[in-house]
């Protein structure tokens, strides 16, 4: 049985460290059980895996762990509608979220009416001028192309008012959606979200494309036993081809990479290192990623951020375009704009997070109970970002609130939330929308978004504040970092990295990278590079080996002023994550730097 204990109240980043204490007996029986190294082992204990669970945890598999999608609420009526839909020959479009979630839910459910013989149209909503979920423009858009049934994807569970009027508009309408959802739902034909009431799934991680990937799944099924490809003499589509969309979407969304979530993400990385998709590899190669393995860190901070670059400062459906193409000198085009538009966009934020910041600091917003900054000049594509960057420094619930004008030629504010464990940032602002202070909000627990009239923000603050105090009074002012083991630095090889990496990875939401803490430590050649980032090597007090260590983002920091002014002089606790470098052929293990504390060892 695992117990835990404080190792440090508070730290240089104003962090508590819990440590995990492991079950010894347990590690010794999975060790002998699964013929698994010792350091394996032993995050398995600590992380709680259940022992009857382990060889599924480490290697799952499509045949044997492949989520039943008949298990979904509103599933199989929706997918066999679809089917008797596509026999019958009527028009489909898909409307999809600006996100990388939505780009990848488009993609994969363009890309199965291909293999149909079905070119499907579809609509991305810009940011700026239409904002966040479906709009009856976009759906009379559709229509105006042909289409006869709208599938909207990523979005659409609040969507009450819109919904109805496409309704009205003759269309049939069927949400794929994993936002959070209201006791009342709109009236589609369907709407499949594992986190609606009644929905006993269980896979309430799946993100949107999780959830567009099992419909398309159930459609085949219900293809498949109609008889369809057998009297039309088509094949099926190879629905493994789209696993690598599927897992650059799920690790995007940063939703929990457990259960159903892990396995489609260690198979879909697998599929795309040798992607069949010509959009993703034109993406691929243009970020430099080449032909080596994919791993999270490259889904989520550099394919990514390219993809959702074109919706921020460009064009929204581009991403979502380039990852249905097919076509290589398109794709090559695209992926260099997007490469673009991400550049512009980092120089964008910066502005943005520093001029937040500012703010921040000057009216002691830290000091409260959630974080809401805005200002009228800010850039309305990059508030999600500039609110997360501001919910890590401070370890709070942040709101960064931008102002655009809408379709309809009105200035309302866009507001993005980014939230900590305990507080439901989706249910906040739908709470805000049943209180008349906001024309539309909601999304997920940990990252939501709103729009508002501007001259309710300053009763929405006061509500959020008020909400918070009701429902949230349990969480802990103080951040927890979470310790996974204790290691020395002579201990830390690029054998036992790869180990971790491939065996107990990939890391993610709710299954993060394991942290390690190295007691008593020694630093030394302290610098810092690119302006903000902190490189020391760092070695056992007692002696022996070095390693390289890197803090990004320290040197303004707490933490960073006394690495920089005393590192010489003190020994260190130190809890960090570890990596493989690899340069000019060459691979060696560093440990990146969480948060340290001044070790109560003495230099004497």
């Amino acid at each position: 049985m695992q117990t835990e204990r404080t190792y440090c109240e508070k730290s240089l980043l104003s962090s508590r460290w819990i440590l995990t204490q492991a079950d010894q007996d347990q590690i010794a029986r999975i060790v002998s059980q699964h013929n698994i190294p010792e350091m394996i082992a032993r995050l398995l204990s600590v992380r709680g895996i259940a022992e009857d669970q382990i060889e599924r945890f480490l290697n799952p598999t499509l045949a044997k762990d492949f989520p039943d999608p008949a298990k979904m609420k509103n599933m199989p009526e929706a997918a066999s509608f679809i089917a008797e839909a596509i026999k019958a020959g009527r028009k489909i479009g898909v409307f999809g979220d600006f996100d990388v979630d939505g780009a990848t839910s488009v993609s994969i459910l363009v890309r199965f009416f291909s293999a149909l013989g079905q070119n499907i149209p579809l609509h991305i909503p810009d940011r700026l001028k239409e904002g966040y979920g479906p709009n009856v423009d976009a759906l009379a858009k559709l229509k105006d192309q042909g289409a006869e049934i709208v599938l909207i994807c990523d979005c659409g569970t609040t969507a009450h008012k819109v919904i109805a009027d496409g309704r009205a508009l003759g269309l049939d309408i069927i949400v794929l959606d994993h936002h959070e959802a209201e006791d009342t739902l709109p009236d589609a034909n369907f709407v499949v979200n594992p986190k609606q009431s009644g929905d006993e799934s269980g896979y309430e991680m799946l993100a949107a494309c999780g959830v567009v990937f099992l419909f398309c799944v159930a459609v085949n099924a219900a293809l498949r036993s109609s008889g369809y490809y057998k009297e039309n003499k088509v094949s099926e589509p190879d629905l493994r081809a789209f696993l690598d969309l599927l897992a650059l979407g799920t690790v995007c969304d940063m939703v929990p990479l457990t259960d159903c979530n892990r396995l489609f993400v260690k198979h879909g990385f697998d599929k795309m290192r040798h992607t069949t998709h010509t959009g993703l590899r034109a993406l691929i190669n243009v970020s430099g990623i080449g032909d080596r393995a994919v791993n999270v860190y490259d889904a989520g901070f550099i394919l990514g951020p390219r993809i959702n670059a074109g919706s921020r400062v460009f064009q929204a459906d581009l991403g979502a375009k380039l990852l249905s193409s097919d076509d290589a000198d398109a794709s090559r085009d695209m992926a260099w704009t997007l490469n673009d538009c991400n550049d512009k966009r980092k120089d964008i934020q910066a502005e943005m997070l520093d001029h937040a910041i500012s703010i921040v600091e000057r009216e002691r917003l830290a000091e409260q109970r959630i974080i809401i900054a805005g200002n009228e000049q800010w850039h309305p594509g990059l508030s999600g970002l500039v609110a997360g960057k501001l919910k890590e420094k401070y370890g709070k619930p942040a709101v960064a609130i931008t102002y655009a004008t809408n379709e309809k030629g009105v200035l309302e504010g866009r507001g993005s939330g980014r939230s900590v464990p305990g507080v439901n940032m989706g249910e906040a602002f739908m709470a805000a929308e049943k209180e008349g202070l906001l024309i539309k909000g909601g999304g997920h627990a940990m990252a939501a978004g709103f729009s508002v009239e501007p001259d309710k923000i300053e009763p929405l603050k006061t509500f959020l504040h008020g909400y918070l105090e009701k429902h949230c009074d349990d969480v802990d002012s103080l951040p927890q970092t979470y310790i996974d083991s204790v290691l020395s630095v002579s201990g830390v090889t690029v054998p036992l990295v790869k180990m971790m990496e491939e065996e107990f990875g990939p890391f993610g939401q709710e299954h993060a990278q394991p942290k390690f803490l190295f007691q008593s430590v020694k630093l030394s050649m302290i610098d810092v590079v690119g302006g903000k980032h902190i490189k020391a090597m760092m070695s056992d007090w007692e002696g022996g080996s070095s390693l390289k260590v890197i803090m990004f983002g320290g040197k303004d920091t707490p933490a960073g002023a006394v690495m920089l002014e005393q590192g010489y002089n003190k020994i260190f606790d130190v809890v960090g994550t570890l990596k493989i470098n690899s340069w000019n052929g060459r691979e060696t293990a560093e440990v990146q730097i969480n948060d340290i504390i001044i070790s109560n060892k003495s230099m004497d």
